[in-house]
């Protein structure tokens, strides 16, 4: 039996809304109250191998915001997160948030610091501006 489009167009749409509902309910984390920073970073990272990075910037952000006083984990936080836009392509967005990053190591205190993200901050920034000059038209 042949189906007309009169017949075909409301069951493509229920499909496609099943498909939306399903990959909506795919994209939120359950970040319970309780978990340790270690669980949040842990969680965010598997996310992120499995390329799900709107879970694991939902991860980051609480690690951020339940943190507040504890810079190492902000810097965590935020140095992940822009990495996360940067694999994302949202390189403007990547490119603020290497730079905020960075801003943490302009102080007297910067020795007290994870070194290792004031690196990886430089890196990503580099990684954009050479992926820029690629894209502009000579």
């Amino acid at each position: 039996m042949v189906m007309t489009g009169f017949y075909l167009k409301p069951r493509i749409l229920f499909a496609l809304g099943i498909v939306l509902l399903f990959s909506a309910c795919a994209s939120s984390a359950n970040i319970s109250e309780d978990m340790t920073p270690a669980e949040l970073i842990q969680r965010a990272q598997e996310a992120t191998d499995r390329n799900r990075y709107n879970v694991a910037l939902q991860y980051f952000e609480a690690l951020r915001e339940r943190n507040r006083n504890n810079i190492d984990l902000v810097i965590t936080a935020e140095y992940e997160i822009a990495n996360i836009q940067y694999k994302q392509k949202k390189y403007s967005q990547a490119r603020l948030g290497f730079n905020a990053v960075l801003e943490y190591y302009n102080t007297p205190d910067e020795e007290l610091l994870p070194l290792h993200f004031k690196k990886l901050a430089q890196i990503g920034l580099d990684k954009i501006e050479r992926k820029e000059n690629r894209q502009t038209p000579l």
